[in-house]
């Protein structure tokens, strides 16, 4: 594949960046889907254009959309996880408002 041009790079990274900001990530959080060591824009410049040497930018772009789709099952496990609150049953209820009402007639 041909190289990206300096225009191409520029915009690429400008659509990463708001892509990252509108998912609520950051690029340290790329890095590390990425595979690098480093979160700097100049080391996921370097892993992107051997990206585009590999698949062009259709290769960018399926990486991308793994990393996406791998991150909102993430956020979708963990909202799971966060509202698996056991609901109150009926005798729950009944027990709590008995206690409201002996708390107010005091």
């Amino acid at each position: 594949m041909n190289k990206l041009s300096q225009q191409e790079e520029k915009a690429l990274i400008s659509f990463i960046k708001d892509w990252l900001k509108c998912l609520g990530f950051n690029q340290k959080d790329l890095a590390y889907e990425l595979n690098i060591k480093s979160s700097r824009t100049s080391e996921i410049v370097i892993k992107i254009k051997e990206l585009y040497k590999k698949g062009g930018i259709f290769n960018i772009a399926k990486n991308l959309i793994m990393i996406e789709q791998k991150w909102l099952n993430n956020m979708k496990n963990d909202y799971r996880e966060a509202n698996k609150t056991t609901p109150y049953n009926q005798l729950d209820i009944d027990s709590l408002v008995s206690q409201m009402n002996q708390d107010t007639s005091e």
